[in-house]
């Protein structure tokens, strides 16, 4: 590819999204925002994973898309096919895709989608980042049980994470985006330190004087928990199985995914939690 970068953005108004097209921009790539709700924002496209209508005109003119699923869907591909198919005729060549450290390339679900843009388009990446370090404060269940009962309940039990803030993981996505050699590879992105919620909890208390404690509970109960908050049961029993995952270590290993990619060191959740300390008692903020 050559002359100035054209992406597309979906999920630009998201936790990954805002920071890679922000990104994007400090290095010169025109940048589209795909939005169900564009309203007169300069950059911002409509575009709804419902509506193939929205896909052509979303991709028009660009080469490369920052590739985040349908939110809440079991089952993407079905979805994400025929929009790859769109991109690749308007002339789109590089797809980086955000998937998840819990997934890995499969038949069926999220990890379908690893081998359909491997397969279908010239130049890709699978993004991989472990959990959030966000998740604890803003606007997600996790942080809204810290400030409302100073709990943070979990399936995890003594499991720990590697959590990730999402600036490392739009930093990495935003070079296999721009690279002039594309990455054709997945890329495993982990903070620091594994970390249990035992320990996240405990960060979180000595930088805030809060008490703050993790509440451990069986995966049944998690599911249920999340289907009373309004997540359909389907997506909620993914979700609780992956905590479950946690408990048993499948988060337990770290990276040095940020390092070699960006050549700066991720940040770890110590300097996260001082960095948004009154995010922990003062509502929705950081995405």
């Amino acid at each position: 590819m050559s002359g100035r970068p054209a992406v597309l953005v979906t999920g630009g108004t998201g936790t990954t999204g805002g920071r890679v097209a922000a990104l994007l921009r400090e290095r010169g790539a025109a940048v589209r925002i795909a939005t169900r709700t564009p309203g007169a924002a300069p950059g911002h496209v409509r575009f709804e994973w419902a509506d193939p209508a929205t896909h052509a005109p979303a991709v028009a003119g660009t080469d490369r898309v920052y590739l985040v699923a349908p939110i809440g869907a079991a089952e993407p591909a079905p979805v994400v096919e025929p929009f790859l198919r769109t991109a690749l005729r308007a002339g789109v060549r590089r797809v980086v895709l955000l998937s998840s450290s819990a997934t890995p390339e499969g038949p069926a679900g999220l990890g379908a989608l690893h081998r359909l843009v491997r397969t279908s388009m010239p130049e890709w990446t699978v993004l991989r980042p472990s959990w959030f370090m966000q998740n604890f404060v803003g606007d997600h269940p996790l942080a809204h049980g810290i400030r409302a009962t100073g709990e943070i309940v979990t399936a995890t039990g003594t499991g720990r994470v590697a959590f990730v803030d999402p600036d490392d993981i739009a930093a990495v996505a935003a070079h296999a985006l721009l690279d002039a050699v594309p990455h054709d590879a997945e890329h495993l992105i982990t903070g620091p330190q594994a970390l249990g919620y035992d320990d996240a909890a405990a960060l979180i208390a000595d930088a805030t004087g809060l008490a703050v404690r993790h509440h451990a509970v069986g995966t049944a109960d998690m599911a249920a928990r999340m289907t009373a908050a309004g997540v359909p049961e389907e997506f909620a029993a993914i979700l609780a199985g992956m905590e479950e995952d946690i408990r048993h270590g499948a988060e337990d290993r770290v990276t040095a995914t940020v390092q070699e990619v960006t050549g700066r060191p991720p940040r770890s959740f110590a300097r996260f939690v001082a960095a948004h300390r009154d995010a922990f008692t003062t509502g929705p903020a950081p995405r």
